[in-house]
């Protein structure tokens, strides 16, 4: 069984999050920090290098037998995009989705170019979704 390489660390967020160069990408993902935190009534916590996340739970997967401890939500400065970590999938979240504006999404991510491409006050209300329904199935 392989071991997950990405953990909490002790590193400071606030200097990770200084070290974005982009400005405006910077002041964006301040503001998610402030809505994952509104969410997850959680600080925020260095996972690796390059995420920030918010809680966390362990999960254990019948499918590859892998466990582990892993946030419940959080961000990720990509080059390309703001990469958002929303754990409990979309299927849920459909009705939010159509309201939220420019975005993409993979199994877990959304991802988005830049804060201004989406509502949010709707991304707010996706982010306590996802929170709430990993809060749920993880007690």
């Amino acid at each position: 069984m392989a071991e997950l390489k990405t953990k909490q660390t002790e590193a400071s967020v606030e200097d990770f999050l200084n070290s974005v160069t982009d400005e405006e990408k910077r002041r964006d993902c301040l503001e998610i920090l402030k809505i994952m935190e509104q969410a997850t009534k959680e600080k925020p916590k260095m996972w690796g290098a390059s995420i920030v996340g918010f809680g966390s739970y362990h999960y254990k997967s019948e499918r590859s037998r892998q466990e582990g401890d892993w946030f419940l939500t959080g961000f990720s400065p990509r080059k390309q995009n703001l990469t958002l970590y929303l754990m409990g999938g979309f299927d849920l979240h459909k009705d939010l989705l159509k309201k939220l504006g420019k975005f993409k999404t993979s199994v877990g991510c959304l991802y988005i170019k830049k804060l201004d491409d989406v509502d949010k006050k709707v991304l707010k209300e996706l982010v306590t979704a996802s929170v709430k329904v990993m809060k749920a199935s993880n007690k």
